[in-house]
């Protein structure tokens, strides 16, 4: 992956997200993540950077565990002509069925936006 692509990403999940000042940001320790202009970017949103030890992949179990969905329930399940369908795919996974329809036995059996509202009650 590269920087610019991590850039935009993380743009666009503050845009959408509007974390609070000092929110934790976790990542692993890819170069994208370590570059200056990601970390800068980081702390000019008010965001407080985090990362896996090095080597030490139970650091980043959660994000592990989304990319194994990811792949099981979306990218080894069919094939896209072009890089932006692909995209597109991988962001309507994402923004409507992961984060607001799949259910997370670790939540409780609720997905990550109807944890989030119940813990902000």
């Amino acid at each position: 992956m590269k920087k610019d692509l991590a850039i935009r990403a993380l743009e666009m999940a503050v845009r959408l997200r509007q974390p609070p000042e000092g929110c934790l940001f976790h990542s692993d320790r890819g170069s994208q993540h370590c570059s200056y202009d990601y970390q800068k970017k980081l702390l000019a949103y008010g965001l407080r950077p985090s990362m896996s030890g090095k080597g030490n992949c139970y650091d980043n179990a959660s994000i592990e565990t989304f990319f194994k969905s990811l792949k099981a329930e979306l990218i080894w399940r069919q094939s896209w002509s072009t890089r932006r369908q692909a995209e597109a795919a991988i962001f309507q996974y994402i923004n409507g069925f992961y984060n607001t329809r799949r259910r997370h036995s670790y939540l409780g059996g609720i997905s990550p936006l109807a944890f989030e509202a119940k813990v902000a009650k």
